[in-house]
């Protein structure tokens, strides 16, 4: 009699999709000068961000082990605190500080995101492998050897590329799931291969992330937006960093699980759509990544908030200020509309303000600034009667031709244009930013920017000699390419406290 369960049937090989991923993991070489060149600075630019994020208590009190006073032997060590974790824990915590003040690098197509969120299971990977196979004696991870920061640069090249194709011509956001699912996906990568996987295990590594339950954006949007977004990224690093220690033990992958009929994550999550890819892997997007320079800021408005720096200094010349001003219009593209066009919803917390293009504006024009203080309850922004009222007056209007340019490969712009009417009855002419600071296109002008960011974030932390070996490593990409990982993460460990 045959038995009423569903008969078993052979495994099938693993999707395209998943061996197209673990093939360029173990294969491709990172030759591009301008890729690596971007990686030195994107590693800067996400450690300054993670170092400025233990200023928050909201930040600080989510990291360090589970059971407090664990300390891993070879763990890895957290930057700008004593912590060491294991890898899993590590991820997280590293993740978690790079992505609180949403002040990393972005991605925008499709789907957005931060590839630079990949830095936390790769760092605490790459860590904790250096520290491990330093030990005389001790059980070697992983090659066997240590590591030294340009592997982190290609690691971290590889992650770009796979969550920023992934992203091209893919909308997650479209059925409701957050873009860290790519995170999951991209750091599961490039961790196997840093671990010494082969390239069938990364092929079940990475279908693992994919079968692994995803997140939902509604913690993002009202009535929800709450601080799990400024978390997620780090929940997503370190699922990725436990998903690939459990196939190095012996768990097998999921080969179908992207295509499976009826139970597959196309069927299920992605409305019977396969993905679609715009370009081949290859390092495309570090290249092309985007920078937040000036502003911590979703990046979809740093145009906007670059536009209202200027006209707030036209406001001062005419000798008026941001209280003559009667309403604001916003020519803008379909994303900024979608994540941060809230004009009349409540600014409940942090986490509505800095996804709320109508507020940074009028911080703008208000202050003449816009600072990670300015979205916490009690700041003297958040208790403004003039910004509140005043983004309540800032409207959004869709352009097509600004969309367009948004998802141009050959342009990639992220623009807005700004007109402001004043209560005399004079509008001032619209200012129009295409590109922001850190875009390709001014990425020369941005580098200085980009260096001095970094330096305020680490001045804040260190002094005397570790700032000054600090900064002599990053002005000489060089000698910082040479360097091991973990006596680089020894540099930014604090020994007295967490």
């Amino acid at each position: 009699m045959q038995s009423s369960g569903t008969q078993e049937v052979a495994a099938p090989h693993y999707d395209a999709e998943i061996q197209d991923i673990a093939r360029y993991v173990h294969h491709y070489k990172v030759e591009s000068r301008l890729a690596l060149d971007t990686a030195h600075l994107v590693l800067l630019d996400t450690l300054g961000c993670g170092l400025e994020a233990l200023r928050f208590p909201e930040c600080t009190k989510l990291l360090g082990p589970i059971v407090e006073g664990t300390v891993v032997p070879d763990g890895t060590r957290v930057p700008g605190t004593s912590y060491q974790l294991d890898p899993v824990r590590g991820a997280f915590n590293i993740g978690t500080m790079i992505r609180w003040l949403d002040y990393n690098d972005c991605w925008l197509a499709a789907e957005w995101g931060h590839p630079s969120d990949n830095l936390g299971g790769i760092l605490a990977v790459a860590d904790w492998v250096s520290r491990s196979n330093r030990r005389p004696g001790g059980r070697k991870v992983g090659k066997g050897a240590v590591l030294q920061v340009a592997d982190v640069w290609r690691a971290m090249v590889k992650a770009h590329e796979i969550q920023g194709c992934l992203a091209l011509e893919n909308s997650f956001n479209g059925v409701g799931l957050d873009h860290v699912v790519l995170v999951k996906v991209a750091t599961a990568a490039v961790v196997a291969e840093l671990l010494g996987l082969s390239e069938a295990q990364t092929a079940a590594a990475v279908s693992q992330a994919w079968v692994d339950g995803q997140s939902l954006r509604t913690y993002r949007h009202a009535p929800n937006t709450m601080s799990r977004k400024s978390w997620a990224a780090g929940d997503a690093g370190q699922r990725a960093v436990d998903l690939v220690l459990r196939v190095q033990r012996g768990q097998a992958g999921v080969p179908s699980v992207l295509s499976a009929p009826t139970w597959g994550f196309y069927p299920v999550l992605f409305k019977g759509e396969r993905f679609r890819f715009q370009r081949p892997y290859g390092s495309y997007v570090m290249e092309n990544v985007l920078f937040k320079v000036s502003y911590p800021a979703e990046f979809h408005s740093q145009t906007a908030i670059e536009a209202a720096r200027l006209i707030h200094e036209q406001l001062y010349a005419r000798g008026k200020t941001a209280a003559d001003i009667a309403r604001v219009t916003i020519r803008t593209h379909e994303a900024c509309m979608r994540i941060i066009d809230k004009q009349f919803k409540a600014m409940d917390n942090f986490a509505d303000r800095d996804h709320c293009i109508q507020y940074m504006v009028a911080t703008m024009l208000v202050f003449h600034r816009l600072e990670a203080g300015d979205y916490t309850d009690g700041s003297e922004a958040a208790r403004s009667p003039l910004v509140d009222s005043l983004r309540q007056r800032i409207a959004c209007v869709q352009d097509p031709d600004f969309t367009l340019a948004y998802h141009d490969p050959a342009r990639r712009h992220i623009p807005n244009g700004l007109t402001v009417y004043l209560r005399d009855g004079v509008a001032l002419p619209e200012v129009v930013v295409h590109a922001p600071l850190g875009h390709r296109s001014r990425r020369k002008e941005a580098t200085p920017h980009i260096m001095a960011k970094y330096r305020r974030h680490v001045e804040s932390h260190f002094s005397g000699a570790i700032l000054h070996d600090l900064l002599a490593l990053a002005k000489d990409p060089v000698r910082l390419a040479a360097v091991d990982v973990d006596h680089y993460l020894d540099l930014y460990t604090k020994r007295d406290a967490a």
